[in-house]
C-alpha cells in the first residue's frame, strides 16, 4: 500500500514494535547536475540518429490527418509547474469537443490507424526530445499528467502531491512495469518507488527496458 512506500525500510525494532524510516535524504546536486547534462546529451544524439524516422512520421501523419502535425497539451511539472508537452498528432482533429478532457483507452475511436500505429511504438512521443531539451522534462521520471486529472487525483488519491517533487520524464518506472490501462493510483506507486530509490544506474535500467517495451509495442502510458 502507499503507506508502505511512504515508511520505507525497517531501521530496527524496539521489543515487537518496528521503527521506520520517516524521511529521506534528497537526491545529491551532483547526480542532479549529471542527470540533466546526459538528457541534453542524449536528446541531441537521439534527435539526430532518428531524423529519418521524424521526417516519415511527419510525412504520416500530414498525407492521412493533415494539419497540425505536432499536438501541443497542457500538463503539470515539477512542483506543479504547467508547461506544453510536444507529441505527434495521432487522433481525428477536435478529438474532445464534445466529451471534454478524458483519458485515451487502448481501443480508443479517437485515434486513426496511423495514429495507433505510432503510439504502439512510441514513436508519437519523438517530438517530447524537445520537451527535454528545454528542461521541462527528463528521460526518466514520473509521466507528466494534464491539470485536469491532476486537480482530481489530487483531491482522491492519498500521497498524489509528492510525485510533483521531481521533474516529470518521458518514460518511468510505471511505464515499463504496468499495462495501458493501470490506473492512476497503481502508478503512483511505481512513482514513488522511483522516486525514493532513483540512481543513475536504476535510470538506466529503466531507459533499457523502454526499447524492449517498445521493439515489442507494450507498456503503459
Amino acid at each position: 500500500e502507499l503507506y508502505e512506500i511512504f515508511i520505507g525500510t525497517v531501521d530496527s525494532t524496539v521489543s515487537d514494535i518496528p521503527l521506520m524510516e520517516l524521511t529521506r535524504p534528497a537526491t545529491p546536486a551532483w547526480s542532479t547536475g549529471v542527470k540533466r547534462l546526459l538528457d541534453v546529451g542524449f536528446s541531441l544524439l537521439l534527435i539526430a540518429l532518428l531524423s529519418p524516422v521524424l521526417v516519415l512520421a511527419t510525412l504520416a501523419v500530414l498525407l492521412t490527418m493533415g494539419w497540425p502535425i505536432i499536438y501541443t497539451q497542457e500538463r503539470t511539472g515539477r512542483d506543479l509547474a504547467p508547461f506544453r508537452v510536444y507529441k505527434f498528432r495521432t487522433m481525428v482533429r477536435d478529438a474532445e469537443s464534445r466529451s471534454g478532457p478524458v483519458l485515451a483507452g487502448e481501443d480508443d475511436p479517437r485515434i486513426t490507424p496511423v495514429g495507433r500505429f505510432l503510439r504502439r511504438y512510441r514513436i508519437d512521443e519523438l517530438p517530447q526530445l524537445a520537451n527535454i531539451l528545454l528542461g521541462h522534462m527528463s528521460f526518466v521520471g514520473p509521466r507528466p499528467e494534464r491539470p485536469y486529472f491532476v486537480e482530481r487525483y489530487l483531491a482522491e488519491i492519498p500521497g498524489y502531491r509528492e510525485r510533483f517533487r521531481v521533474k516529470p520524464g518521458a518514460t518511468g518506472l510505471a511505464q515499463v512495469s504496468g499495462g495501458y490501462a493501470t490506473t492512476p493510483e497503481r502508478k503512483l506507486k511505481f512513482d514513488l518507488i522511483y522516486m525514493y530509490h532513483q540512481t543513475l544506474l536504476m535510470d538506466l535500467q529503466i531507459l533499457v527496458e523502454t526499447v524492449r517495451v517498445v521493439l515489442t509495442g507494450r507498456g503503459a502510458r
